[in-house]
């Protein structure tokens, strides 16, 4: 009776470390997918913005 009841918490055990895992690789992903927008939108501003000072440097004035 005293094995059963260690076999169970053993399983709990490795149920919980497998929970804590899959959340923080489901945490890990969402940082990655989060810096990399950040990165794709501060290159698409700084693009922008680049592009306006090209085109005002052209402009005939």
């Amino acid at each position: 009776m005293a094995e059963q009841a260690s076999d169970e918490s053993a399983g709990k055990q490795r149920n919980r470390q497998t929970k804590k895992k899959d959340r923080e690789s489901w945490i890990e992903r969402g940082v990655a997918i989060r810096v990399g927008f950040y990165i794709f939108g501060t290159h698409l501003i700084a693009g922008w913005v680049m592009l306006l000072f090209y085109l005002g440097q052209h402009a005939h004035k």
